[in-house]
């Protein structure tokens, strides 16, 4: 009590009216409460040493006052006065905490498909949504359902090959990742599995609490590059894919636009299709090299002129090239269900100029460019020398992009320009006529993309 009395008036005062007031005293804590819980583990203890300051300290960081000014009298202003500090207090805790983070208005969630076909580069850009901290990416999940399922080209097969796709697609943008489970061999056990398929590719599966201690014994097949983890916890993963602001899937399992249609009017979803596409020739080039067993035909008649093409490895060529470009002239026909919704790219239009394709499909997507994909972008794309591997997505990709040219037989150009001929006009690659053409660096087998191209 003698302490109490000894006190100066002016802080009497303010005691009894901070007690008269707890309410306040209460909001404070529930809002700082509310900083500390919403933020990631690795700045909460940056976010606590910002919130140990007093409200003026905060104030003089910030360059605004926070504390209502005592009256003439020594009392405290009105309550108005008190109701608008602490809703300064609580905005300029919030800022804060952005600041620490980087972190935006993440915006609403949205979903992403990356659709392409093998060797077009669809690794390479799919690495612009998985370097992007907020999106959770899978690579290629649907490689499970490929070998799991067995389905015979052409007719009802292929009906229902797309079908399966689709409806496993659907559960992975809504982040239901179990449904890998019937797919994935051997069969998880306790939602536990060390095979799912190139796990490394995916940050949002190599980090934490994802990323479990590694456990002695068991041989991970597709392990993280940059961490050891233990087998995946299908679990642990689909909690993180809810927790991230957004999806991104890339897959070449999927060729038929129009059976994305129920996707993409799902009201659970917001989808963005981009579909990528390359050239032919080279997409023929680099699948000759990266699947070699497979084109020993090819190789052979284009080096000895032996062993004749079989007209069906023809034919699947060319209908590989019309089920590409069917999708596309749908998506560019601008269907209302699909408005808004669909983007064709060139591959070699993002090998020029990635950094500028990248800001195109993030502005597209709705998504923010962070610097870290920037960052990403400008190591990947300018190495003196092409990354180890068919499989690399570190190359100098202006100089890269087009390097089959001066290498692929010119009879070899000419089967893929005859059975690829309306993709490749629709899609703006100019046929060769003579060896000395293809061959010719100063001659553009490109025309410039259109801009009806992102609808």
């Amino acid at each position: 009590m003698e302490i109490r009395r000894a006190l100066p008036q002016d802080i009497r005062e303010l005691l009894h009216c901070l007690k008269m007031r707890s309410k306040y005293a209460v909001l404070l804590v529930f809002v700082i409460s509310l900083v500390i819980i919403e933020k990631e583990n690795n700045f909460i203890s940056r976010v606590s040493d910002k919130l140990k300051q007093s409200p003026q300290a905060l104030a003089e960081a910030n360059s605004t006052e926070v504390s209502p000014a005592p009256a003439k009298n020594g009392s405290l202003a009105s309550l108005q006065e008190l109701d608008a500090a602490f809703s300064q207090l609580r905005s300029h805790l919030y800022n804060i905490t952005l600041q620490l983070s980087g972190d935006t208005d993440p915006g609403p969630r949205r979903h992403v498909l990356l659709m392409a076909t093998t060797r077009t580069g669809s690794s390479f850009v799919g690495e612009f949504f998985n370097q992007q901290g907020s999106i959770f990416y899978l690579f290629e999940p649907l490689w499970h359902v490929e070998k799991t399922v067995t389905f015979l080209p052409g007719g009802a097969s292929a009906v229902g090959s797309a079908l399966v796709y689709r409806d496993v697609l659907k559960q992975l943008l809504l982040c239901d990742l179990y449904i890998l489970e019937n797919f994935i061999s051997p069969v998880p056990e306790g939602h536990l599995t060390p095979f799912l398929f190139r796990r490394g590719s995916s940050h949002s599966l190599c980090e934490e609490p994802v990323c479990t201690p590694s456990t002695k014994k068991v041989f991970e097949k597709y392990y993280c590059k940059n961490r050891r983890c233990g087998p995946l916890n299908i679990t642990l993963a689909a909690e993180a894919c809810r927790r991230k602001q957004h999806v991104a899937l890339k897959t070449v399992r999927i060729r038929q636009l129009e059976f994305l249609q129920p996707l993409v009017e799902d009201p659970r979803l917001d989808l963005r299709i981009i579909q990528l596409v390359r050239d032919p020739r080279a997409v023929l080039a680099s699948r000759m090299v990266a699947f070699s067993g497979k084109y020993e035909t090819w190789k052979k008649w284009a080096s000895e002129g032996e062993a004749p093409l079989r007209e069906e490895e023809v034919q699947r060529l060319r209908g590989n090239c019309e089920s590409i470009r069917l999708s596309a002239e749908l998506g560019l026909r601008r269907p209302g269900w699909l408005r808004g919704r669909y983007m064709l790219v060139r591959y070699e239009d993002v090998a020029r100029a990635p950094l500028l394709k990248a800001r195109e499909m993030f502005r597209f997507a709705g998504l923010p460019l962070t610097p870290q994909v920037e960052e990403w972008i400008g190591k990947n794309t300018q190495a003196p020398h092409d990354g180890n591997g068919v499989y690399s997505t570190c190359k100098n990709s202006s100089e890269q992009f087009d390097k089959w040219r001066f290498s692929m037989p010119f009879k070899l150009a000419q089967v893929v320009q005859d059975a690829c001929a309306p993709a490749m006009q629709l899609f703006g690659y100019k046929l060769a006529s003579s060896p000395a053409a293809l061959a010719n660096r100063s001659f553009s087998l490109l025309e410039e993309a259109q801009p009806a191209w992102v609808t």
